[in-house]
């Protein structure tokens, strides 16, 4: 096939590009380099030395012999390229990365709060329209969240993957009738998630795109056997408090000996995935396209569940550094239960990797290989969800 994959040079899209090309697709990445400017202005880099996108995709080449192509597009702001290079490349599926991706950068401010959703939704709207014009038969594969569901609602009840059947009461009539699972977004850029699912159903409905909507679980790991293959192609580690997700967090603060920074009592109950998984998944959606006419499908792209405190008392039974708890800076529960259905991907033939499966100790090696490269004043999250009152600082002051 001929896959598109925007925003992949970052995290998820270069592992998802590497396995693509060497699973047999002609693939090409879009990107705007948006993730490496950021960790400028944080002044937070990579725990593991990124190369950059041309050596990465020559070292791929070289050894391979395979070819991935690339565009510098700013899928956000330049509708014009974007659209050209559909126009140009005809992909049969696009996989869209192309989104700022972290919950506490969304929060740190009023810019970055504007920055995210101002990206994100441009970008989606973006590549939408540009999809009706050039190539309406391509698939859309969008890399969503669990996040959008929220973990507020009742207790036990378990996740559908993003339809739930509902009855609507009004005037003294009722329907039964099937909905979206009532989004309750949890920071700004979860909000971009559930704003995206609207453009979807809407390009759907009245274009007939066929979309796919992966809701992906906290994603950890950093290596997948593409990446493996040379340092050149290896994939970022983020650890720090705005982009580190938490268990590789916990995984590199135990590979330099820091406290396990735990947020509140740690009762937050989330799903997770393994990054081989991500690629995987991508894969299996984007060789299994829905039909022109159907409804975007969603599919939850998750394999296991874990509470945040379960996971540091782990690590830190396995490695003997202890645990920190801190201040929550977000405002949500001090505990939740999450279940999820995941039948989607485990239909398709997804075989989920499990914590169970020693790669964590995978994980700490790689950390430890480059604890050299760590700032540990960069690991806690400075990011606050709620500002105080200006009446409740003047009363403090």
């Amino acid at each position: 096939m001929r896959i598109l994959v925007l925003g992949g040079d970052g995290f998820c899209g270069w592992p998802t590009s590497l396995h693509l090309s060497a699973r047999g697709h002609d693939v090409t990445i879009i990107d705007n380099f948006a993730r490496r400017e950021t960790d400028v202005e944080l002044g937070a880099e990579s725990l593991t030395p990124i190369r950059l996108l041309d050596e990465r995709l020559d070292a791929w080449k070289g050894l391979t012999g395979r070819t991935i192509g690339f565009r510098h597009v700013d899928v956000a702001r330049d509708y014009e390229g974007l659209e050209g290079a559909l126009a140009e490349l005809r992909p049969e599926a696009i996989v869209h990365f192309a989104e700022q991706r972290a919950a506490p950068y969304s929060m740190k401010s009023p810019r970055h709060k504007r920055y995210t959703v101002d990206n994100n939704i441009n970008a989606t709207n973006n590549l939408l329209c540009a999809m009706v014009e050039v190539c309406p038969d391509a698939h859309l594969v969008h890399l969503g969240t669990m996040g959008v569901y929220g973990y507020g609602k009742a207790r036990g009840l378990m996740i559908p993957e993003g339809y739930i059947g509902a009855t609507l009461r009004s005037g003294g009539v009722e329907a039964d009738v099937e909905i979206l699972y009532p989004p309750d977004p949890g920071s700004i850029y979860h909000m971009t998630k559930t704003l995206d699912q609207l453009l979807f159903q809407y390009y759907a409905k009245n274009d007939g795109l066929r979309i796919t909507d992966l809701h992906q679980g906290i994603v950890w790991g950093t290596s997948t056997p593409e990446t493996d293959l040379d340092e050149r192609l290896i994939n970022r580690f983020d650890y720090d408090g705005d982009y580190g997700t938490v268990l590789n967090r916990f995984l590199m603060q135990a590979a330099i000996g820091h406290p396990l920074t735990v947020h509140g009592v740690g009762g937050q109950t989330r799903a997770f995935i393994h990054i081989r998984d991500t690629v995987r998944c991508v894969e299996l959606a984007a060789t299994t396209p829905p039909r022109r006419g159907d409804r975007v499908r969603i599919l939850n792209q998750m394999t296991e569940c874990h509470k945040v405190r379960d996971l540091a008392a782990m690590v830190s039974g396995m490695t003997g550094v202890p645990v920190e708890h801190l201040p929550n800076p977000r405002k949500e529960a001090a505990e939740n239960e999450l279940v999820v259905q995941n039948a989607g991907l485990l239909g398709l033939g997804l075989t989920p990797t499990r914590l169970s499966d020693g790669l964590l100790h995978e994980v700490i090696a790689v950390a430890q290989r480059y604890a050299d490269r760590c700032d540990p004043s960069r690991i806690v999250c400075t990011s606050t969800w709620v500002k105080p009152h200006p009446a409740a600082r003047q009363a403090a002051e």
